[in-house]
């Protein structure tokens, strides 16, 4: 009985040897091709607070992610440094298609311009560019300021005095800002908070007499707020009554850009097919509507044309970043 269970065992211990070598010349277990992703839920990782204009889309994104997949788009948070805390720990996370970041413009190019943030740009694999947000000003209902001139009338009247909550520095908020008191030759104090729902929160609270945001703030807040002018072409279709800046004099365009990016080491493969993925959701009828009801405005940038869109956002920010001293 003893002889037989050796064998037994050297049996055992042999099959186990066999499956670990078949396991090690069939490469990495981890490895994830695109014809069987996602094959589990996908952490979404928002590195910003929750509530502002990345958490939203996100939690509209999770129902189509879901259809398509078969699969839950599970949504996190890393706040912290205007999202540099998640961009300079994303080429730490596991790298097959299941972890993903929220990453912005200007965000992910003009903090690597300034002092080292932790991350560079380029150290970013964007693989899709889905919606933009124009700028705009945006003060509560109760507000004494009825309209843009009131709020420059009490800049000038107070330099500094005036205070605007954002989303973080060197972010499209801090870059309204910078611009507006040059275009407007007035000084007022910025506070950065951490994502855009902190900022719409300390509006609310009266913390702070107005806010720079996006059209978004101003849809999901009708009731409780009201925007002054907006950084746009034209007129938002939501807001046909609030005017650009533009049209009061004010040479002012742009908004930031929202996206998304996966660690450095995914698998192409993985890659296209997580922007085909959400390409067709946003192709969706239904997510479109709700996401230009919510004051979005849609943008598709796949992955195949990530790199000439960075290129072409990069050449227009380095002139902002000059500006702001950032760079010489």
């Amino acid at each position: 009985m003893r002889h037989t269970n050796s064998n037994k065992t050297f049996r055992l211990g042999t099959l186990f040897t066999a499956v670990l070598t078949s396991v090690a010349l069939s490469g990495p277990v981890a490895a994830q091709s695109a014809e069987d992703y996602p094959s589990r839920n996908v952490q979404y990782i928002i590195p910003f607070g929750p509530g502002g204009e990345s958490d939203i889309s996100a939690r509209l994104q999770q129902q189509y992610f879901q259809d398509i997949t078969d699969q839950q788009l599970i949504i996190q948070y890393m706040a912290g440094g205007g999202g540099a805390v998640g961009w300079s720990q994303l080429n730490e996370m596991e790298a097959d298609g299941h972890t993903i970041m929220g990453t912005n413009l200007p965000h992910i190019v003009l903090k690597p311009m300034g002092k080292d943030p932790g991350f560079k740009t380029e150290d970013l694999k964007n693989f899709y560019f889905f919606h933009y947000s124009p700028d705009a000003l945006i003060v509560a209902n109760d507000s004494p300021y009825e309209t843009l001139e009131d709020f420059v009338a009490a800049a000038k009247q107070s330099p500094g005095a005036v205070t605007l909550s954002g989303s973080g520095t060197q972010s499209a908020n801090d870059i309204a800002n910078q611009r507006f008191q040059s275009l407007a030759d007035v000084k007022t104090t910025y506070i950065p908070f951490k994502g855009t729902g902190a900022a719409v929160a300390a509006l609310l609270g009266g913390q702070v007499q107005a806010e720079w945001g996006y059209t978004t703030v101003a849809a999901n807040h009708s009731d409780k707020v009201r925007m002054l002018a907006v950084a746009a072409d034209e007129r938002h279709p939501q807001f046909p009554d609030v005017p650009t800046f533009q049209e009061l004099g004010y040479d002012m365009t742009g908004g930031a850009y929202r996206g998304m990016a996966v660690p450095k080491d995914t698998p192409e493969d993985v890659t296209r097919k997580l922007s085909d993925i959400f390409g067709q959701i946003n192709q969706n009828a239904e997510f479109r509507k709700k996401m230009q009801d919510l004051g979005f405005v849609l943008i598709d940038v796949p992955y195949a044309e990530v790199d000439e869109f960075m290129a072409e956002r990069r050449e227009e920010y380095e002139e902002v970043a000059r500006e702001m001293g950032i760079i010489e």
